[in-house]
């Protein structure tokens, strides 16, 4: 089964994608990573996909698609989607193109706007180990050094600035419920409470994914 993770930035989809990596085996498809790395090629690409990221607007639906179709073998894996669908258009783009011929499923992570807010805001990436970190609710043990590695270099994601985020949020209210309702009518959604603990929540979602 493949799945197709949705929610706000900051809801904990990152962190639930880890925990079914390591416990179920599956295999991450992050399109903000995707995305990323083209920016760290420098490619002409990157440079476009950079200046959108920074404008806190959304990469055009052909690009996304042909970086999934690239980076992934159905047949032979099992897959997490992660960053897209954002809309409806995508969705059903989703599923004509990439997934129409496999069975998955959409697991909603359900947390208030508002808390989403300070989640991203405060939150910190360490430049060398990658590991994150949040200002108020996982502090690093010294400030602005990252537990992991002992590195200096933990910086705010330009996604992640105050401005930026309050356009993300309003872009995800105003776009959520049509593709809620599209993987809804297909017996395909699962909502989980993203506001509990960490380990409560792969539990449903495990639940959900399990034969």
């Amino acid at each position: 089964m493949h799945l197709v993770f949705l929610g706000a930035p900051g809801s904990g989809k990152g962190t639930q994608a880890s925990l079914l990596v390591k416990e179920l085996g599956y295999s991450h498809v992050s399109t903000g990573d995707l995305l990323r790395n083209e920016i760290k090629k420098g490619s002409t690409l990157g440079n476009k996909v950079s200046d959108v990221i920074k404008s806190g607007k959304l990469v055009d639906d052909s690009l996304v698609l042909e970086l999934l179709k690239a980076n992934c073998d159905l047949s032979n894996n099992k897959y997490i989607f992660d960053g897209f669908p954002r809309n409806i258009e995508q969705a059903k783009a989703l599923e004509s193109e990439i997934l129409s011929s496999h069975f998955s499923r959409a697991i909603y992570f359900e947390l208030d706007l508002g808390v989403l807010k300070e989640r991203l805001i405060n939150r910190r990436m360490c430049k060398d180990c990658g590991d994150i970190y949040n200002l108020i609710s996982k502090s690093p043990s010294v400030p602005g050094k990252c537990d992991s590695c002992g590195s200096s270099n933990l910086y705010q994601r330009d996604d992640d600035k105050e401005e930026t985020v309050g356009k993300r949020l309003d872009v995800f209210k105003e776009t959520i419920d049509p593709v809620l309702e599209f993987y809804k009518e297909t017996d395909r959604l699962f909502v989980v409470d993203a506001s509990h603990e960490s380990a409560s929540v792969f539990k449903a979602i495990e639940k959900a994914v399990k034969p």
